[in-house]
């Protein structure tokens, strides 16, 4: 087995799973984190989400007056896409100072980093308030497997801070907006395409609803760090063949809304925009996640990142998701950062790397982070 205080290497093990999702089977890789971790005295207890597809939650320590440290992180991967590939695409290219792989950035190398972090003090954890990691399965696909963990959370237990080890170039973020994705659906009457008249044309109402969220705007719910809520309109489906009046089509609609905004109430507003003609399906619900940058906390993550960094964090969020959105289900109102070595423009892209030097750092930061919070 690897040496599992050297993040590059076990980075580099978690590579060689192959978990790109769909279908993920991501078994195999979460037992061998859990066989490691066991060794050092976490407890370890999983989660199944279907054949070969397991969750973990490993801990260590804890205190009847303070709760542990969280971290968390998917090992699932998105597919190698259409591109051809120059670099081996499961962790056997390491040259020029990266890491190549589907999943180096997004985010083997987070989890890497914060396991191999925990490893390398595990002796201090014991008597501690310790640290629980959340190492999920099916979150490129929906968070699948965080929201399974959220149905039981007594295995959640609880945290008293939480880090998501998604990529942020080793940046501390203080938050990402939550999506809203939602199917609109409408439903005609079929007729020859020669006799359009004895039909109802669903592509009609499915383009005239695609009209007026093109001219859509929000309420004013601008946020100061988040900036504003999008909306895009991200497929459109109709129609059997040419020759026939189509009875059914459908859009995609993609929404990032930011803190403070009510999903009901936008559901509500784009219910209104694309009128009753229109049935809207919820696909994806996750909320903004967002922790005031005063907090005691994130102000002691600033100032252990800034020695790695070599300036001072300032107080910046992303559009994209995560799984923290649905942990914090279970960890209500827990104060939390985005924080990983993964190099953010990275994810999902052909020849996928993280950064040797990024992926010690973020070792040396969470390490740096999970003393802070046991001392």
């Amino acid at each position: 087995m690897t040496v599992m205080t050297n993040p590059v290497s076990v980075t580099q093990d978690l590579l060689r799973f192959n978990t790109i999702n769909p279908p993920g089977q991501e078994a195999a890789c979460a037992r061998y984190l859990g066989d490691a971790l066991s060794k050092v005295g976490f407890c370890c207890r999983y989660k199944e989400l279907g054949h070969n597809r397991l969750s973990l939650v490993a801990s260590i320590g804890g205190l009847a007056d303070r709760l542990p440290l969280g971290f968390t992180g998917h090992i699932d991967t998105v597919p190698l896409g259409g591109a051809p590939w120059t670099k081996d695409a499961f962790g056997e290219s390491l040259e020029g100072g990266k890491l190549f792989g589907r999943g180096s950035s997004d985010m083997k190398s987070g989890v890497g980093a914060f396991v191999a972090a925990a490893i390398s003090v595990a002796d201090e954890l014991r008597n501690s308030a310790g640290v629980t990691m959340v190492i999920t399965a099916d979150e490129e696909c929906g968070c699948g497997g965080a929201k399974q963990l959220v149905e039981d959370a007594t295995l959640l237990g609880k945290v008293g801070a939480l880090i998501v080890g998604e990529p942020t170039n080793n940046y501390p973020l203080v938050g990402h907006k939550g999506a809203l994705w939602l199917e609109a659906v409408a439903k005609g009457v079929t007729a020859h395409g020669s006799m359009p008249e004895r039909g109802v044309n669903a592509v009609y109402l499915v383009a005239k609803a695609v009209m007026a969220l093109e001219n859509f705007h929000f309420p004013d719910c601008k946020h100061r760090l988040m900036g504003s809520p999008t909306l895009n309109v991200g497929n459109i489906f109709g129609g059997m063949n040419i020759n026939s009046v189509p009875d059914y089509a459908r859009i995609g609609i993609d929404i990032r809304t930011v803190a403070g905004m009510n999903h009901d109430d936008v559901k509500a507003l784009i219910q209104e925009a694309v009128g009753l003609d229109i049935t809207l399906n919820t696909l994806v619900d996750v909320g903004p996640v967002f922790t005031d940058p005063k907090n005691d906390w994130v102000q002691e993550v600033f100032g252990v990142m800034e020695k790695q960094l070599g300036e001072a964090p300032q107080a910046k969020t992303v559009s994209y998701f995560t799984d923290a959105a649905i942990l914090h289900q279970a960890y209500v109102n827990t104060p939390t950062v985005v924080l990983g070595p993964g190099e953010a423009q990275m994810a999902h892209q052909t020849d996928e790397y993280c950064l040797v030097d990024r992926l010690e750092q973020g070792f040396d930061g969470y390490r740096d982070l999970i003393r802070a919070w046991i001392k």
